[in-house]
């Protein structure tokens, strides 16, 4: 008999706990009728935190009513010209998402009969279709308090509405249109700004995947860009090579990929990969022929192929006569076979062989000087750094002095680069 009792008793205290919580329940709704959103919150919270209540559709549903009344005051009062709490409106929008989507889910689940009646569902469309366009405002408006993580938050919500399960059936209820594609962008953004790079990278892989749209805010390649400086912001240095490699086969006029796997190809060593990818940048974009000649013809000259790199320095110098990457790099090309050549003369004991050796060096020099010239004035002209400029003057007066010790007369320019040099 006790037995029974004890028993009995508790089942009258559940009963009572639930019926408790679906009291809770109603008063929540009874609150938010009259607006008073404060009530409702605490309400609404323990229906939420117990057991009884938790996985009731009904009881998110509320909860998101809640932070969508709170958006709604405060938009309609913005309407009317009143004032207006834009914080407390964005919050509120922001605090209904999460709650009708778990409304949602809860209410697709299946009765012990295997049926499913989503009471709730088509509501929750409507609102959230409603409200759609007003997470981009959201958005912005964090992104003007400097919250890069919660604009990012609103950004992905507006890029996440469109693709709700809620929506499959309804294909053409969004314009995915420019804005759409722009906003995707402004999440990615946003997310960088905030220096959470996981995520960043997360919705970068994200758009990466999905139909890009053209509009006016970014190319589709800066979509690959951003994915390879977030793998190299993680560290990830093979999938930044992936991705540079990914983004030179789809975009191959980009300026970014191609450029980028050169150095490091050329940090790596790898100078035959190097060149290769700067075959196919000269081809691909031959108006870069300052650049890209010049490199190459570095990479050559650092194998000891002197005259194949005075070709590519000449290449560059035909497309612009301008070039100053060319115009250093050719002179240094002279001066370094002149240095070679005087070194090698300096151990020979053949008086003919040492002349004639010397008329090659100095040629050498004597070729080194229109361009060198002519890049110290470029500089000079365009103001350059200083350190810059005593760069280009070091090597004049090595020129001039070793021309001057060998019998050709550079005084006057040796005294004039010494006295710009302060020497």
């Amino acid at each position: 008999m006790r037995k029974i009792l004890f028993l009995t008793m508790v089942a009258l205290l559940s009963a009572g706990s639930i019926s408790a919580q679906k009291s809770a329940l109603k008063d929540a709704k009874r609150a938010l009728g009259r607006d008073d959103l404060n009530e409702a919150r605490t309400l609404i919270k323990q229906a939420s935190t117990h057991n009884e209540t938790a996985t009731d559709a009904e009881t998110w549903k509320i909860m998101g009513d809640i932070g969508n009344k709170a958006f709604d005051i405060e938009r309609t009062n913005a309407m009317l010209g009143k004032q207006s709490n834009d914080k407390v409106m964005y919050e509120g929008l922001y605090e209904s998402y999460m709650p009708y989507l778990k409304a949602d889910s809860l209410g697709e689940l299946p009765d012990e009969k295997g049926r499913v009646k989503n009471r709730f569902r088509k509501d929750i469309a409507g609102i959230l279709r409603a409200n759609h366009p007003f997470y981009i405002n959201g958005g912005v408006y964090y992104n003007e308090q400097r919250d890069f993580k919660k604009a990012t938050d609103f950004f992905e919500i507006y890029w996440n509405i469109p693709t709700l399960p809620m929506y499959a059936d309804q294909k053409d209820l969004f314009v995915l249109d420019s804005t759409y594609q722009t906003i995707k962008y402004y999440a990615i953004i946003t997310a960088i700004q905030s220096e959470d790079h996981k995520r960043a990278l997360k919705l970068i892989e994200r758009a990466a995947k999905e139909p890009f749209i053209e509009n006016s805010a970014y190319k589709e390649s800066d979509i690959y860009e951003l994915m390879a400086s977030e793998y190299m912001n993680l560290g990830d240095t093979a999938k930044y090579l992936e991705t540079l490699n990914l983004g030179a086969q789809k975009f191959p006029s980009s300026k970014y990929f191609i450029p980028n796997l050169i150095n490091v190809y050329i940090k790596e060593g790898n100078t035959q990969k190097a060149m290769d990818y700067l075959d196919t940048a000269i081809q691909n974009d031959p108006a870069n022929a300052c650049d890209f000649n010049s490199v190459k013809g570095a990479l050559l000259a650092e194998k000891g192929d002197y005259d194949a790199a005075e070709a590519e320095y000449n290449k560059a110098l035909q497309q612009d006569p301008n070039c100053e990457r060319a115009l250093e790099s050719i002179a240094v090309n002279y001066i370094l076979q002149a240095q070679i050549l005087k070194e090698k003369t300096a151990m020979l004991t053949d008086r003919q062989q040492q002349m004639a050796n010397d008329k090659i060096t100095i040629d050498f020099y004597q070729k080194s000087l229109p361009s060198l010239e002519k890049y110290y004035d470029l500089l000079k002209g365009r103001n350059a750094e200083k350190h810059e400029i005593e760069s280009a003057l070091l090597k004049l007066r090595n020129v001039y002095y070793n021309l001057s010790s060998m019998g050709v007369d550079k005084a006057a320019e040796l005294e004039k680069v010494e006295k710009e040099l302060n020497l």
